[in-house]
């Protein structure tokens, strides 16, 4: 299969989103409604449904895990480091750090899926199930001062609870019936579609009007450092073919786009993360299928 083949339909679907958004009449609360029904219920189904299937062999996915944690790390001190070399509010710095080390999972699922099916899915589900959690302490602890914050934001985090839930429910034996398996198997197959449409529906290139810099560092964090890395960590563990994509790939995901949530919910710079994310991820249609090729997808 090409990296055309594997791409193009994912950002079909985000430039779908795109067109929607601005050309129809349905409105914001329409979008927000699609956006919640997909945080909250569809996505957890998937990540639940993938990772109570898929066989816990950490002995086989431990140095995948590590690799992709240790690009996390390394996405976040790089992230830091922009404080040190930018002049920037500590409003701006704060709302826009976690655009360097936060990874949009619509499309790491998405892409995990047409790399290696079923199987690359459930890799790539507990990938983001063990780095959701570190990075959104990372991303909290920017913004928030105090651990009760950081503490309530991660309890009450959907998909940290379904992925935690699943390893919990497989670690037991426990085997979903085949009818449960249907229902959510169905709906992880319109949350990964309804998550690409929305990525491509909250698309805003406006709204910079300063801290240039500090955005082209965090687009370069993560679209370009991150991924090398995890070009050079896949090959010195000696990963499998499969497993060095996902890892590749992963690190090479843009932002999420729940970034700009989170720093318009406590306080941050909206419009600023706002467009680092979109940014960020129309720049990745042309970084992403390199990465992919280097990686031998």
């Amino acid at each position: 299969m090409s990296i055309a083949t594997i791409l193009l339909p994912d950002f079909t679907l985000i430039l779908l989103g795109l067109f929607l958004r601005r050309f129809t009449r349905w409105g914001d609360e329409a979008w927000a409604g699609m956006e919640r029904m997909v945080y909250f219920v569809l996505f957890p189904a998937l990540l639940f449904y993938s990772t109570a299937r898929m066989p816990l062999d950490f002995s086989a996915t431990g140095r995948l895990l590590e690799g992709g944690l240790l690009v996390l790390v390394c996405g976040i001190v790089l992230g830091w480091v922009a404080k040190a070399i930018f002049n920037s509010s500590h409003k701006d710095f704060a709302s826009g750090v976690q655009t360097a080390f936060r990874f949009n999972s619509y499309m790491g699922l998405a892409l995990a899926s047409r790399l290696g099916g079923d199987h690359g899915t459930s890799l790539m589900a507990l990938l983001i199930g063990f780095a959701v959690p570190l990075a959104n302490m990372a991303a909290v602890h920017a913004l928030v001062h105090g651990s009760g914050g950081l503490a309530k934001e991660l309890a009450k985090n959907p998909l940290l609870i379904a992925t935690i839930s699943g390893i919990l429910f497989n670690l037991v034996g426990g085997h979903v019936p085949e009818v449960a398996g249907i229902v959510l198997s169905r709906m992880g197959n319109a949350s990964i579609a309804l998550g690409l449409i929305l990525v491509g529906s909250g698309l805003k290139l406006s709204g910079l009007k300063q801290g240039q810099g500090l955005s082209a560092w965090f687009i370069g964090v993560k679209l370009i450092a991150s991924p090398a890395l995890a070009l050079a960590f896949a090959r010195w563990y000696g990963l499998a073919p499969l497993q060095m994509q996902i890892l590749v790939g992963f690190a090479a995901l843009p932002t999420a786009s729940s970034a700009y949530v989170l720093a318009a919910r406590l306080g941050g710079n909206g419009p600023l993360t706002a467009f680092i994310i979109s940014a960020g991820t129309l720049a990745s249609i042309a970084t992403l299928p390199v990465w992919l090729y280097l990686a031998g997808a």
